[in-house]
């Protein structure tokens, strides 16, 4: 069953600082955090250092429908800053994460048949690695469609899905994915640890960047997890954002970038201790962290020590690291512009493929509408006949590149690149080929 969202908007409301909002379009707009500065979402710590500033942008899954084409767009500032204390590096917090993580979200996980992969394997990996059976109970913060979970269900494991998103736990519901649709807070783990319904595993994949209460969630996770459970959290690292460029996967929705010395200090600061970790080759390089009650007693394995050893050498504490960051990724975007520009005036036809967050980045901070991209296609049927936010690039299904036999094919979701090349690999039938904007723009034959 799916249940109402009660409770949650006076704990936001509490753990929010105290700013000025104006309402703009239906979205509340924070307006005064430029003004009086930020302090670091973690420790507290005045922010003082702007790793990048990718100007203004919409929200990135905000998609518009046809008959909005004629009203104006909520346009955002779109900075990061990192904390030279603990080194979590995050965006201001210019929209409540209510606006974002609403009945319209437009992410559905089940539409890239590699992620669903992913998720199987996990699920394989999970099962004997925790012991768990019918006597189990699995919790997944930020469940989505339960892509996830549904794997769980097959094999006759207990679960629940946590998600705020009232149209994708539908979807999840659909596919036999009990969720409640509420943002995860320490309100609710401690209703649920209450009820008798704490977990052996709770899973988080991809939602460390989507809170800005990190404190309140880490918080959250110790109390819902059993004095003898494991959780694992799989996050992009934020060395891999920095050492391959990737800006685009900066957006409103994603409030911070991770380290795993900065999860490490955050999850001690709730008696936790991260004890093994992997590397992920997901969203651009990701970590997956196993993390305990610091009460079992378990120590570390040798990755944990290893990965915190590459992020020092990569200068991932060492301000110089993060200043550079904004130059180049504006060297990346000028790459991109003369690329497609000299392109388009060779007369070649380019068509995007994929409409995904990232992507809405990459095109409001380049500055790329339809002269340069007049269309783009994606597998969600939920964006078929929508437009992309800010540039207003219209969304058609895939078949839309065997009708209009691009010469190039510009894949939006770069991280996808292997999945997306080998469905559209008849392209080169027609002389057609790929374009990958990052880290690097290049030309796939």
């Amino acid at each position: 069953m799916i249940e109402s969202a009660v409770g949650n908007k006076e704990h936001e409301l509490a753990s929010r600082p105290v700013t000025e909002e104006l309402t703009i379009s239906g979205h509340a707009v924070n307006t005064d955090l430029s003004e009086k500065g930020m302090n670091c979402r973690f420790c507290g710590s005045a922010l003082q250092h702007s790793m990048v500033n990718l100007g203004l942008s919409p929200l990135c899954e905000d998609f518009i429908c046809h008959d909005e084409l004629q009203r104006p767009e909520v346009f955002l500032p779109l900075e990061v800053l990192v904390c030279s204390d603990c080194w979590l590096v995050q965006a201001r917090d210019y929209c409540a994460n209510t606006e974002i993580f609403d009945d319209d979200y437009g992410y559905y996980s089940s539409y890239s048949t590699s992620w669903l992969e992913h998720a199987r394997r996990y699920v394989d990996m999970a099962v004997p690695r925790f012991s768990l059976d019918a006597d189990s109970f699995v919790v997944e913060i930020a469940s989505n469609d339960g892509y996830l979970l549904k794997n769980f269900v097959e094999k006759g494991i207990p679960c629940l899905g946590i998600d705020p998103a009232g149209n994708v736990a539908a979807a999840a519901q659909k596919v036999g994915v009990e969720t409640r649709v509420e943002f995860f807070t320490d309100e609710l783990a401690s209703t649920m640890r209450d009820a008798g319904k704490q977990a052996d595993l709770v899973i988080g994949n991809n939602v460390l960047a989507h809170t800005p209460y990190v404190n309140d969630f880490v918080s959250a996770v110790a109390t819902l997890l059993k004095d003898s459970g494991t959780a694992t959290f799989e996050f992009p690292h934020v060395m891999n954002l920095i050492e391959q460029c990737q800006f685009d996967t900066i957006y409103h929705e994603h409030y911070s970038y991770y380290s795993l010395f900065t999860i490490c200090r955050m999850f001690n600061s709730v008696g936790m201790e991260v004890v093994d970790v992997q590397k992920l080759g997901t969203a651009g390089g990701s970590l997956r962290i196993f993390v305990e009650h610091q009460s079992q007693g378990n120590t570390p394995s040798e990755n944990v020590s290893l990965i915190l050893e590459e992020e020092a050498a990569a200068g991932l504490r060492n301000i110089q690291t993060y200043l550079e960051f904004g130059a180049r990724a504006a060297e990346v975007k000028n790459e991109l512009l003369t690329l497609l520009i000299k392109l388009k005036r060779e007369g070649k036809s380019i068509i995007g493929y994929g409409a995904p967050g990232k992507g809405n980045t990459l095109l409001n901070y380049c500055g790329i509408k339809t002269d340069l991209l007049p269309s783009t296609c994606d597998r969600s049927l939920h964006k078929h006949g929508r437009y992309c936010p800010g540039s207003r690039i219209p969304i058609f299904p895939p078949e839309h590149i065997d009708e209009m036999k691009p010469d190039y094919v510009f894949i939006l979701p770069w991280n996808l690149q292997h999945e997306i090349t080998s469905q559209l690999a008849h392209i080169r039938e027609w002389g057609g080929k790929f374009i990958v904007p990052i880290p690097h723009p290049t030309i796939l034959d």
